[in-house]
């Protein structure tokens, strides 16, 4: 049987190269009538032809692969030992030179030999032959380039191999089970880009990235078939074992593709929910993630969709009862709404909360912006300078050059340049392609910025991607409709950034009130604070009182109820300088001086 891509070739050279099986190659690495058939046939089809035999000289494969390249077969790697396996290959172009994928393929499956042999124009232009060889406990290519299809012939092999395999054998291997990833997408470059930094985040190393510029995107396997190939052969160059999409795929996408390519395919939605699983830490975050991921999953499972539902009555209930698919499905049905249940007693409590703000009058800043943008360093350092005494030693939240680093929402309380009191919000960071599962799992969190009196957009100026960054924030802000606050853009990294490369962002952005600052160094902290008094609407105003002796819990209310800049004890009462409200002025108006 001829295997590989046989789409176009004539039967007739079909049956000539069944002839293979008949053929033996036992004292030789290869006989002349083996060479001449496949060089024959790859000029008049120009593709590879690959030819499988085993140490007994038997024939046990023949493929056809591309102008390019052609499969290899893959063999059990842990053994130390070689597959007893060598493949023989043409080259089309007629140069017999490796190229990166047939060295691949000897180290991955521990070839005996790898044999390419460059064919053009019915003529043999050279052979070249690789070994298997052991250097610092590694396994490293022996190859010979170009010789003659004389040389070959008569190249000792068998003592190449046994000396190949008695070095293996004492081989103090260490298998590597990490990650590595082929990241491919349809966007743009600095979309990639980012999902490697989103597989940085995960622990998965992104060896390779694969763009296609496609208008219409196939329904079967999303890239192109062609593209697909690729793919497959690009993962035994790196040694890959995962797919990453940089787009959301189907379920019947994924399935097409994992069988293509023989390894686990996933896409951006399923990258960033396994990063949050990861990240969260309060019971609201878990819950939250896990019923995003229940979500993204629920339309995935394989099967029939809704016509599996027989347990309810009526025409078609009869019957062998729940098949399996149908019992998943249940069980996550009921999984989210135990977690809706829970979820739904979280959002009361900070209904609660928040309630309570608003009775005391505290406006609400809340710091928004894309991952990694800055905003927990921007909270810790203003919470470090604006902290009340009553809150200094509060923890920080964690500051980390990473996306998603933080994903619990805090809320801490902080003075203002005005002497007033506020809740700053650091929320959880956005992302270009944000799962709309996630949005909803986390509105109830995000609430927080709807809510809000000020939003403080923090923007990282030191990405070359920061208008998308910004154009990504605002569409989750118009999404939890929030795009209508009043907000504050602040240029974040500056200490990154040259004095002229600031100039052209801000002219490139072109918004009324933005601030430069740089969170880590503390640089323009003071201008960020006195921007987010004038944004912020004051009903206070500052007033002088003398309060007689006799009206003492006039002074304790004002304690209470006020920010008390100044107090002096005189003759006539409790001298008091305070920032009071419209209840305390109109409550306390005899008093004032």
């Amino acid at each position: 049987m001829i295997s590989g891509n046989t789409q176009g070739v004539r039967n007739s050279l079909i049956n000539e190269l069944e002839k293979l099986y008949d053929m033996y190659s036992k004292e030789s690495i290869f006989t002349i009538e083996i060479i001449n058939l496949i060089c024959r046939v790859t000029n008049l089809i120009e593709r590879e032809i690959s030819v499988a035999i085993d140490r007994k000289g038997k024939i046990l494969s023949v493929s056809i692969g591309d102008a390019r390249s052609v499969e290899t077969p893959l063999f059990n790697l842990k053994e130390r030992k070689l597959s007893g396996i060598r493949i023989i290959h043409t080259h089309p172009s007629g140069n017999p030179r490796f190229s990166d994928i047939d060295i691949s393929s000897l180290l991955n499956s521990r070839l005996d030999a790898i044999v390419a042999v460059g064919a053009l124009e019915g003529n043999v232009t050279g052979v070249s032959i690789g070994f298997c060889d052991v250097e610092n406990n590694k396994i490293i290519p022996k190859l010979y380039n170009s010789i003659s299809i004389e040389e070959a012939i008569n190249f000792k092999f068998i003592d190449e191999i046994n000396y190949a395999e008695n070095h293996i054998s004492n081989l103090k291997l260490d298998y590597d089970d990490s990650e590595r990833a082929i990241i491919v997408g349809v966007d743009t470059m600095e979309s990639l880009e980012e999902l490697k930094e989103l597989a940085d985040a995960c622990g998965v190393l992104a060896v390779e990235k694969v763009i296609q510029k496609k208008e219409k995107i196939d329904n079967a396997y999303f890239i192109g078939k062609g593209k697909v190939d690729e793919i497959r052969l690009l993962t035994q160059v790196h040694h890959a074992n995962v797919i990453i999409f940089d787009d959301e795929l189907s379920g019947a996408q994924v399935r097409n593709l994992e069988e293509a390519i023989g390894l686990k395919v996933i896409d951006r939605t399923t990258l960033i929910l396994e990063i949050f699983a990861r990240r969260a830490g309060s019971k609201e975050a878990k819950l939250q993630v896990e019923l995003a991921q229940l979500k993204y999953r629920m339309p995935r499972l394989m099967g029939l969709g809704k016509v599996l539902s027989r347990t309810g009555g009526g025409i078609g209930t009869k019957g062998p009862g729940e098949k399996k698919l149908e019992i998943d499905r249940r069980h996550i049905s009921e999984r989210v709404y135990e977690i809706q249940k829970e979820l739904r007693k979280i959002k009361t409590t900070r209904q609660v909360q928040r309630e309570r703000r608003v009775s005391e009058k505290l406006p609400c800043i809340s710091l928004v912006g894309y991952t990694n943008a800055g905003k927990s360093t921007l909270r810790n350092a203003i919470c470090e300078i604006a902290a009340p005494l009553d809150s200094v030693n509060k923890e920080s939240v964690l500051e980390k050059d990473m996306l998603f680093a933080t994903l619990d929402v805090t809320t801490r309380a902080i003075n203002l340049v005005d002497g007033r009191r506020a809740v700053l919000t650091d929320t959880v960071g956005f992302v270009r392609k944000l799962p709309h599962d996630l949005v909803e799992a986390f509105k109830s969190t995000l609430e927080e910025v709807v809510y809000s009196d000020l939003l403080v957009h923090v923007v990282d100026a030191a990405s070359d991607t920061f208008m998308e960054q910004i154009e990504a924030v605002n569409g989750v802000l118009k999404e939890l409709g929030a795009s209508d606050k009043t907000q504050i853009l602040v240029l974040n990294k500056i200490d990154k950034l040259s004095e002229e490369k600031l100039k052209l962002i801000k002219e490139r952005i072109k918004e009324e009130d933005i601030i430069e600052i740089s969170a880590k160094n503390k640089v323009n902290l003071d201008l960020l604070m006195s921007k987010m008094v004038e944004r912020i609407p004051s009903t206070t105003r500052e007033v002088e009182y003398l309060i007689p002796y006799a009206d003492q819990k006039i002074v304790s209310y004002i304690h209470e109820k006020a920010i008390v800049k100044k107090e002096d004890f005189e003759n006539e009462g409790t001298h008091i300088v305070a920032v009071v409200d419209n209840e305390v002025y109109n409550k306390c108006n005899e008093y004032m001086m």
